[in-house]
């Protein structure tokens, strides 16, 4: 039986979920203690994410928590719209943040609107969003397969990340996989983590994703300014 939540830790390293549980200083240190090896960090260079996206994609990826990070960046983005803050200025997501999550931003709290577990829809999304550039060539899919091997993964988890990788990109069946604007936001900010903004076919993407989960222009531009490296 596929595991979504492990898939999804496995993806992209360890998570931030037993973070979020915690508080003050506790979570700090626990943060702190991933270094690079959190969402995007070095625990994802040795991760199928990591493979896809390439070392450019690295230093502006470092520094988040892990997998259950999304929860907190899309929550803390979303509360920042909901009073009004100009994006550019407003705060991003701490520690205390990540202890304290909106239940229903976290990735485990409902199925998505197609009624499986939304972490696979999180997968799909980045795995879309890594594939928008159209750089993964037939060698480098090789390499990811050989890489999905080595993972550990259960039969049907592989199956899973095998579709996913070998699929046209729906971009459709993406952003209708969200179940309200807290997993819509959580799909556009993984999507952001793993596109280049510089890129022309990368950006295209992700405006169309954007336009697509129906997010209003201010509400993603918060999600883009908790996870740009000066932020």
């Amino acid at each position: 039986m596929l595991d979504a939540k492990n898939l999804l830790e496995q993806f992209l390293g360890p998570n931030a979920a037993d973070s979020m549980r915690q508080t003050g200083s506790s979570a700090k240190q626990q943060l702190d203690g991933m270094g690079m090896g959190g969402f995007g960090g070095g625990a994802v260079v040795g991760g199928l994410l990591g493979l896809m996206l390439g070392g450019k994609k690295m230093k502006k990826m470092a520094g988040y928590g892990g997998a259950a990070a999304a929860g907190a960046l899309a929550f803390k983005a979303y509360q920042n719209w909901q009073q009004g803050k100009a994006a550019a200025s407003a705060p991003v997501a701490g520690p205390a943040d990540f202890a304290n999550v909106d239940p229903r931003f976290l990735p485990e709290t409902a199925s998505a609107a197609d009624g499986q577990p939304f972490q696979l829809a999180l997968i799909r999304a980045m795995i879309g969003a890594a594939k928008a550039d159209g750089h993964i060539d037939a060698q480098e899919q090789k390499s990811l397969f050989e890489q999905v091997e080595k993972m550990g993964l259960d039969a049907g988890s592989k199956a899973f990340v095998f579709d996913a990788l070998t699929q046209p990109v729906d971009i459709a069946a993406i952003a209708a996989s969200a179940r309200g604007i807290e997993q819509a936001t959580e799909l556009y900010l993984v999507s952001r983590v793993a596109i280049d903004v510089d890129h022309p076919a990368e950006r295209a993407y992700l405006q169309a994703l954007g336009h697509r989960l129906n997010l209003p222009a201010e509400l993603i531009a918060h999600l883009d300014h908790q996870v740009q490296p000066d932020a």
